[in-house]
This record gives structure tokens, C-alpha cells and sequence, in this order.
């Protein structure tokens, strides 16, 4: 096995917990809270926006690190992560799913439905911590480092 960049995923796993945990600290229990945040529920989407892109970073550095192949989009990069044992079945699921949150984010021309986007992120931002875990476990058998 070729080596892989630890310290830029560990920083990339770090920045992804942090922004993940600012958005849960602004996160209320009640969509009509959320409603009223104003530029605060911008943050958030902003925060975790950001936390996806770090998640697809770090499968992207696995990916070419681990020379699984050259996918052209980041479905091929999850599928490689998958067949070679370093995410699971229900994780690449889980990353399609926040694929598609960010683009909703990214790209509201207009706005965004805020009833829908807090429940999804009331349902899943636990999904960030199992991608942590997962990596994680991949990182720790003799890294090296």
C-alpha cells in the first residue's frame, strides 16, 4: 500500500469536527427557532457546506493516495472507497446524501427550505462523527506516523 497524506486528513478531519460542532452549538430544537436565525442560520449552512467539502477532500486524498483508480466525479471516488473496505456500504450513502445538501446550499438560487434543511440536519449531522470513526479506523493500523 502506497502512503498516504495522515497529517492533511487528520487537519481535514479536524476542520470538518469544528465547523460541525459551531454548526450544532447554533443549531435549535425547533424549525420555527431556526426560522428566525437570520444570518446565523447562514452560518450554519456556510459551516456545513464547509464540513462537506472537507469530507470529500479526505476521500479524494484517499482515493489518489491509495491509487484506487482515476474516477472522473466523486460517485466513482466513493465506490472505490467502498470496494477496497475503507468506508461501508451505508457510509456511501450517507455521503451521496450530504453531496446533494451541499448543492442544495451551493446552489438556491432563491432560498433554501428551511423546514426541510433542519430536519435533515437534525436527522444526519451525526453522519460527520461515522465518517470520522470510519476514517479514523483506516488511519490507526500502523500509519506510520
Amino acid at each position: 500500500m502506497g502512503r498516504i497524506r495522515d497529517t492533511a486528513i487528520r487537519i481535514k478531519l479536524q476542520e470538518m469536527r469544528e465547523s460541525v460542532d459551531m454548526a450544532r452549538e447554533h443549531l435549535p430544537d425547533s424549525i420555527d427557532l431556526f426560522e428566525q436565525l437570520g444570518i446565523v442560520k447562514d452560518g450554519i449552512y456556510k459551516r456545513i457546506e464547509y464540513a462537506i467539502e472537507n469530507v470529500f477532500d479526505i476521500c479524494a486524498v484517499l482515493n489518489a493516495d491509495l491509487h484506487l483508480g482515476v474516477p472522473g466525479v466523486d460517485e466513482g471516488i466513493l465506490e472505490n472507497l467502498v470496494q477496497n473496505g475503507l468506508l461501508s456500504p451505508g457510509m456511501r450513502q450517507n455521503l451521496k446524501a450530504m453531496r446533494g445538501f451541499r448543492n442544495i446550499v451551493v446552489h438556491r438560487h432563491g432560498t433554501i427550505d428551511d423546514a426541510l434543511a433542519f430536519s435533515i440536519l437534525k436527522e444526519h449531522i451525526d453522519d460527520f462523527s461515522l465518517f470520522g470513526q470510519e476514517i479514523e479506523r483506516f488511519l490507526q493500523p500502523g500509519d506510520g506516523e
